[in-house]
Formats: C-alpha cells, structure tokens, sequence
C-alpha cells in the first residue's frame, strides 16, 4: 500500500492531468465557436475585394493571380440571412466557454502549484512515486 504522501502525489498528478486535458478541450471548442462566429459574419457581410487599392503596387503576374468576390463568395457558401439570428447565441455561448476556460486555467494553475509545493517540500516523495510508476509498466 502506498503511503500518505506518494497517495497525495499521485492524487495532485490525477488533477493537473485532468485539468490540463480540460483545458485543451475547452479551448478547442471555444476555436470553434469563434470560427462559427467568424463565418457567419463573414457570410452575412460578403468578402470584400481584394488588390483593388494596392493594384498599382503590385507586379502584374501579381495582380492577375487575385481572386475576384465571385470566387471568394463560393468559399463562405450560400448567404442566409436568417443565420444572423444565431450571432447573439454564439457571441453568448462563446462567453460562456470563456467564462468556464479561465475557471479551468484557474485551477490548472492552483493544482500545479499544489503539486510543485508538495514535491518541493517532499522531494524525496517523486522517487516513490516514480518506481512505482515504473513496476506498473
């Protein structure tokens, strides 16, 4: 049986592990959600042109590589204007993950504290938990 200390070792190691993924998760949705966001502005806004202002400055094989709004319209899909309905519930549910993101770095944070202290002042505790670790491979 393990003793007290490499129990609460291994314990702080379970919940930095289980935060860090917490976090990686929470952030991929929140990609999401802003890309979500960034798509249906931009497909209620339409693209904007491109080269128009700096043609001039451009060398012509340059110039001639630009994809006029046609072509870049054919990437956003079709516009709908009823999708602008969604921006409200997606500016709230991105707030909402924020929100929840710096709860989790919060405690990301406070339990790697938690386990450095533990382990700086047991550093001899590491040792035991490592072989352990290492008779369970």
């Amino acid at each position: 049986m393990p003793a007290p200390t490499e129990q609460e070792i291994r314990s702080l190691r379970l919940d930095h592990r289980a935060l860090r993924a917490e976090k990686s998760r929470v952030a991929w949705w929140r990609r999401l959600v802003r890309a979500r966001l960034d798509l249906l502005v931009a497909r209620t806004v339409g693209p904007q042109a491109l080269g128009e202002e700096i043609a001039f400055a451009l060398p012509i094989e340059v110039g001639l590589e630009v994809p006029r709004p046609s072509e870049l319209s054919q990437v956003l899909g079709q516009r709908d204007p009823s999708d602008v309905s969604q921006l409200e519930a997606l500016r709230a549910l991105d707030k909402r993950l924020a929100r929840y993101q710096a709860g989790v770095e919060e405690a990301f944070v406070r339990a790697t504290d938690a386990l450095i202290d533990r382990l700086a002042t047991d550093p001899e505790a590491l040792f035991g938990s490592v072989a352990e670790h290492d008779e369970s491979l």
